[in-house]
């Protein structure tokens, strides 16, 4: 960078990739970050900025962009930054930006969320959105049922969900010690009910097909620094419990099938 911003009394950091700029923001403490809209990847570009607001709640964001209009994808990252600067910049000018930024502040206090906040906000909506894609699949309403009874395991899910999220000790991906005595009971009521086995899948498809969607429409307060991690964790838990009612529903199927 050029000595432009040094010689106006600004201490610069800079870094040559993303990985390194996430080290400098996680180990320091920064007023302004600038960063380049036109990432080689389109994660990289929102995970720098989530990374600041998550790290640094107070400094100001400064995008530079060649485009007066930015993509679909950017978005999110511009709901999170102060201002959008349009390149090349003169840097004199840059600097008498950052100084106006600073005397006035982050244009708005923004708090990251993280995953495990943003479900337990929407899980109203999220279970409404569900049951409207359930409606619409013919295969599963073949079984005459309320809305209540259709969704009544819902909310056990994601308060188990939530409480995995949140766990001070993640357990591991793939684990066999989660036990949920409600998916279980979950698997011997969709027996009961008259679903079939793929019926139960599908179901679970379109939950996790949800609670994607819900992420995807939070993207800008998400925190994306432990967003993978935690997408992944989502994932293992709904397989998990499907798993378990799966289990649970074929030991009914069993059961019903000896002679009485």
């Amino acid at each position: 960078m050029s000595p432009v911003p040094e010689l106006s009394g600004f201490e610069v950091t800079t870094a040559e990739c993303v990985t390194e700029a996430l080290q400098q923001i996680s180990s320091n403490t920064f007023d302004v970050l600038i960063s380049d809209l036109q990432m080689p990847g389109a994660g990289d570009r929102l995970t720098v900025v989530s990374a600041m607001r998550h790290s640094n709640p107070r400094a100001v964001a400064l995008l530079l962009s060649a485009f007066p209009d930015v993509d679909a994808g950017a978005q999110a990252i511009l709901l999170q930054a102060d201002e959008i600067l349009v390149k090349p910049m003169d840097l004199i000018e840059l600097v008498d930006v950052i100084k106006m930024r600073l005397a006035s502040g982050p244009a708005r206090t923004r708090v990251a969320e993280t995953v495990a906040m943003i479900l337990e906000r929407t899980v109203p909506d999220t279970i409404m959105n569900w049951f409207a894609l359930v409606e619409l699949e013919a295969k599963l309403m073949v079984i005459p049922m309320s809305r209540e009874l259709r969704c009544a395991h819902l909310p056990r899910v994601f308060r188990d969900l939530v409480s995995r999220l949140k766990c001070p000790i993640p357990k591991p991906l793939g684990t066999k010690e989660l036990i949920s005595v409600a998916a279980a009971q979950h698997g011997e009521d969709r027996r009961q009910q008259g679903y079939t086995a793929a019926m139960m899948v599908e179901e679970s498809r379109m939950l996790q097909v949800c609670i994607f969607q819900t992420l995807q429409h939070n993207l800008a307060g998400i925190d994306f620094s432990t967003l993978l991690i935690e997408v992944m964790t989502i994932a293992d838990e709904v397989d998990c419990q499907l798993s378990q009612a799966m289990e649970s529903y074929i030991a009914r199927s069993v059961a019903d099938a000896l002679p009485a």
